[in-house]
C-alpha cells in the first residue's frame, strides 16, 4: 500500500519544510527545491520525496539514505543517530530528536491535510475493530456516503480495494491514501486505529470526527509491557488531539475507567443485558430487545436516556457483534449521520472477511457436516465470546482449533487455552504463526492453560501440530450436522509465517477441503 499517492500536492519547498520543522538548512543547500512527498520506506521513494530515516529494531533508516537519494529523495528527515549514520550522504539533512513524533503533522501538511475534506471516523480497542469499521462502512454507504476503510483486512477507496500491510498505516502512507481517498470522491472514512499506531504516532496529523471504543483485554503486552501501557495506549485516541467527539462501550472497568477520565466529549454505551454487567452510571445509550433471527442475525434496539429509540438488525451472529454494531450506530449518530438510513445500511452489510466467517464444503459436496467457522479470534476474551456465540446453535459438539502467535504477547497464552476448554467441547491445539519460536514451546503453553480448565469442565483436549491436519482431526470428530467447527486465530490471513518464511495457508480453504474430504 506505500506506492498509492495522490496525483496533486500543494507547492512546497525544501526551505518551507525546515521552517515548519524548525530546523535550519546546512550552508549551500537549495531551500528553493520543490518537496511533492513524503515516505519512511527507502524502496518506496519518489522524486521529490523527503525520505524519513528512522530507527529501526535492527537497522536505522539513514543506512539506507544513499538509495534514497539515487531514487531522487531531496532531504532526510533523521534523528541524530541518523545524522552519524547516513554519513556523506549528498542530501541535506533535517534532524530533529523524535522524527516519528512530527512525521505524521508533515506527512499531513505535505499533502494538503486530506483528513479534514472527508468525515473520518476511528475505532480502538482489543477486539471488534475490524468488524465496526465494516459496519460503518456498510452504513455510511447505505446514508448516501462515498466510503473509504483502512484496516487489517483490506483498504477500500470507493469500490476498489487494496491489500492492507498492517492495520493501521505508517503516518506517510495514512495521510497519502487519505489524500488519494479524497482526490477519487471518497466522502467519509473508517479507520481501524491500533495501540502500535497510537503509541508510533501513525495517526498524528489526523483528528478525527468520531472515535469508539470497543473493549480492553490482553494484548499486545509485549510490546506495551503491560495491561496499563496497553490501556494508556488506547486511551490517547481520546483527546483533543486526536478527535473531536467520541463513543465508549462501558461494558468492561477499562471502558468505564476511559469515559470517566477522558478529556473528550464522549457519550457512553451499554450493551450488555443489566442483569450481566451495569455500568456504575445509567450510560447515554443501552441496547434492549434484542432477538435472534433466522440466519444468526440478531434485531436488537438502541434506547437513549433521554430520547428516542433507534431498532436495527445486527447482520453477522453473536453478542459481541451486536454490540460491535450498536457502537458503529452510535458513531454515526453521533457524526451528524442520517440514523434511518444509517439502520438500513447496516442492515444489508456483507459478512466480514475471517470474521465469524462460514465456511461452505467445495462445491459437488453432496453430504452434510458440521457448521464451519473460521474467526480471526487470538486474544482469550475473543475466543471464548466467539465460542458463546456458536453455542446456541450447536446442538451436538462443539470443537475449536487454535494455537497462538510467536514473537508476540507470550503470556496471554495459557488463557486463550484456558478460555478455549471453557466453552468448547474438543479443544485442538495446534500451531498459528510460530515465527521465530519454537512451535511446541508456544503450543505447550496453550496445552497448559487448556488442560487446567479441562479438568473442570470436561473438554477433551488434542495436540495436533500441523495446523492442516489439525482442521482435519476436528471435521472428524465433529462431523455431524448438529455440530460445528471454528477456526480461531488467523481469520483472513492468506500465510503461515514458520521460521522467518512465508507459507500460502489460508484456514478457509483448508477448512473447505476438510469438509469435502469427510464426505
Amino acid at each position: 500500500m506505500t506506492g498509492l499517492r495522490p496525483q496533486r500536492t500543494p507547492s512546497r519547498t525544501l526551505a518551507q519544510v525546515a521552517a515548519r520543522l524548525g530546523v535550519g538548512l546546512a550552508p549551500g543547500a537549495d531551500g528553493d527545491v520543490r518537496v511533492t512527498g513524503v515516505t519512511h520506506d527507502s524502496r518506496a521513494v519518489r522524486r521529490g520525496d523527503v525520505y524519513a530515516a528512522l530507527p529501526g529494531e535492527r537497522t536505522h533508516g539513514a543506512t539506507f539514505a544513499d538509495e534514497a537519494a539515487r531514487a531522487g529523495a531531496r532531504t532526510v528527515l533523521t534523528d541524530p543517530a541518523g545524522a552519524v549514520t547516513a554519513g556523506d550522504c549528498p542530501l541535506p539533512l533535517l534532524v530533529v530528536d523524535d522524527p516519528r513524533a512530527v512525521l505524521g503533522g508533515l506527512a499531513a501538511w505535505l499533502y494538503g491535510d486530506p483528513a479534514e475534506g472527508l468525515l473520518l471516523l476511528g475505532v480502538t480497542g482489543t477486539n471488534g475493530k475490524t468488524t465496526t469499521t465494516f459496519l460503518l462502512d456498510a452504513a455510511l454507504r447505505g446514508a448516501g456516503h462515498v466510503t473509504g476503510l483502512v484496516g487489517t483486512v483490506e483498504t477500500r477507496i470507493g469500490e476498489d480495494r487494496v491489500p492492507s500491510v498492517r492495520t493501521t498505516p505508517e503516518a506517510p502512507d495514512l495521510h497519502s491514501l487519505l489524500a488519494v481517498m479524497r482526490e477519487a470522491g471518497v466522502t467519509a472514512c473508517s479507520v481501524e486505529v491500533s495501540s502500535h499506531a497510537l503509541a508510533l504516532h501513525r495517526v498524528d496529523g489526523a483528528v478525527f470526527d468520531v472515535v469508539g471504543f470497543t473493549n480492553l483485554s490482553q494484548d499486545h503486552l509485549d510490546f506495551h509491557g503491560s495491561l496499563e501501557g496497553y490501556f494508556e495506549a488506547k486511551a490517547s485516541l481520546f483527546t483533543p488531539a486526536r478527535a473531536r467527539r467520541g463513543v465508549v462501550v462501558v461494558d468492561d472497568e477499562w471502558g468505564r475507567r476511559l469515559a470517566g477520565t477522558t478529556d473528550l466529549d464522549v457519550v457512553t454505551l451499554a450493551t450488555l443485558d443489566p442483569a450481566v454487567g451495569v455500568p456504575e452510571q445509567e450510560p447515554d445509550w443501552r441496547v434492549v430487545a434484542r432477538h435472534t433471527e433466522e440466519g444468526g442475525r440478531t434485531s436488537f434496539a438502541l434506547r437513549r436516556r433521554q430520547g428516542d429509540t433507534l431498532r436495527a438488525v445486527c447482520p453477522l451472529p453473536g453478542d459481541f457483534n451486536v454490540a460491535n454494531a450498536a457502537l458503529a450506530l452510535v458513531m454515526l449518530v453521533e457524526a451528524g449521520v442520517d440514523p434511518a438510513a444509517a439502520v438500513l445500511g447496516l442492515e444489508l452489510g456483507a459478512a466480514v472477511p475471517g470474521r465469524m466467517e462460514q465456511v461452505k464444503p467445495s462445491s459437488g459436496t453432496s453430504a452434510a457436516g458440521p457448521l464451519a467457522v473460521v474467526d480471526y479470534a487470538h486474544t482469550p476474551g475473543a475466543i471464548e465470546a466467539a465460542l458463546r456465540a456458536l453455542r446456541p446453535s450447536t446442538p451436538g459438539r462443539l470443537a475449536v482449533v487454535l494455537g497462538a502467535g510467536g514473537d508476540r504477547d507470550a503470556g496471554k497464552r495459557p488463557a486463550m487455552g484456558a478460555a478455549a476448554a471453557r466453552a468448547a467441547d474438543l479443544v485442538v491445539v495446534t500451531d498459528d504463526n510460530p515465527r521465530s519460536e519454537d512451535p511446541a514451546a508456544i503450543r505447550a503453553a496453550v496445552l497448559e492453560g487448556a488442560r487446567e480448565e479441562a479438568a473442570a469442565s470436561g473438554a477433551r483436549v488434542v495436540e495436533v501440530a500441523d495446523r492442516r491436519e489439525a482442521v482435519r482431526f476436528a471435521v472428524r470428530q465433529a462431523p455431524a450436522p448438529t455440530d460445528t467447527v471454528l477456526v480461531a486465530g488467523k481469520g483472513h490471513e492468506r500465510g503461515q509465517e514458520i521460521g522467518g518464511a512465508v507459507h500460502p495457508f489460508d484456514d478457509r480453504e483448508v477448512l473447505r477441503q476438510a469438509l469435502g474430504d469427510g464426505e
